[in-house]
């Protein structure tokens, strides 16, 4: 599966650009790339375990190990963005798009358990350091797997920002760090081979550790950030309060505007203060107006009706007009 899926991702790549405007149509969801990221991720560990059963390398295993992990994130990253696409209820009227944080919360948390058991792998190959085999071999397969996670990186990265989408994103980075890690173990093992101090595998293999912790770290303190109610890109905030500022008049006004952000989905705040002599009909279709006029943008705007001579003329509404 994963290798026709990556077949079509080339051809979207390389072909001509009435191919290329059909793929950018037909644009990756974050499910269907985490979906292909599992694939891609088995595909690696098989090449990756193959690399180090060839060569006894520890530098080989470290880079096997964190292919381990970024299957497991990915899965799990799948299961959280399936959930935070269920609809808003009544316990989660906001909907469920701060899921996606808990799986780059998770995927951190494997990051470290990883940097872990490679760091104790290594600790015990500088104790008793052992020469390498089948060099050649080894490498051959960890390109491929290089070439397999770049595609998938880029992929997830792009779909990432599209979509807004932190599980998305956040399996795409850890990707890219792999791509550069294993070219590292590469050089270094490498250079092990053909130097014989074989010291520099456990060594390479402890700045794969060092390295992926501050992937790890980077992954979570973004992810703590949207569970903290971060607000929206200066751009977004700009654009919601020009569409706002349109629709004012003599009397009306859109004051205290607030935006938070979860998950994918993007939501503001804000009071209307209309004349007193209003009536709520005429209120209310102003502003239904001004909610479906930020949704064109993607973000679900909130109002509460406020008099200029009373304290509140009506509840907070939601945004669905």
């Amino acid at each position: 599966m994963a290798s026709a899926c990556f077949a079509g991702m080339v051809a979207c790549r390389d072909g001509d650009p009435s191919l290329r405007r059909l793929c950018d149509r037909q644009s990756m969801t974050p499910r269907q790339a985490l979906q292909l990221s599992v694939g891609a991720a088995l595909s690696t560990i098989a090449l990756k375990s193959g690399a180090w059963w060839a060569t006894g390398s520890v530098g080989f295993l470290s880079d096997a190990l964190e292919s381990v992990v970024n299957l497991a994130g990915a899965s799990f990253a799948l299961a959280m963005v399936a959930y935070a696409q269920r609809p808003a209820d009544l316990d989660h009227p906001s909907g469920h798009g701060k899921a996606e944080y808990f799986a780059a919360v998770f995927e951190g948390v494997l990051i470290v358990l990883a940097a872990v058991s490679i760091g104790l792998a290594a600790a015990d190959r500088f104790r008793n350091p052992q020469p390498l085999q089948a060099f050649g071999l080894g490498a051959s397969l960890s390109v491929l797997a290089t070439i397999i996670n770049l595609l998938m990186a880029r992929v997830l990265l792009r779909v990432g920002r599209e979509h807004h989408s932190l599980a998305a994103e956040a399996d795409g980075r850890h990707l890219m760090a792999d791509v550069w890690t294993t070219v590292a173990v590469l050089v270094g093992v490498g250079i092990a081979v053909s130097t014989g101090w074989y010291w520099l595998d456990p060594a390479v293999a402890i700045l794969v550790a060092v390295n992926i912790l501050y992937e790890g770290w980077r992954i979570v303190r973004r992810s703590i950030d949207g569970l903290m109610d971060a607000a929206l890109s200066v751009e977004e905030i700009h654009g919601i309060e020009s569409a706002l500022r349109r629709l004012e008049s003599d009397g009306v006004r859109f004051t205290n505007l607030r935006t938070r952000l979860a998950g994918a989905r993007h939501f503001a705040y804000v009071d209307l203060q209309v004349p007193s002599d209003w009536n709520v009909e005429r209120a209310d279709a102003l502003a239904t107006k001004a909610e479906r006029t930020v949704l064109e943008d993607g973000v679900t705007l909130m109002v509460r009706l406020k008099s200029r001579k009373m304290r509140i003329a009506d509840p907070e509404r939601s945004g669905s007009g």
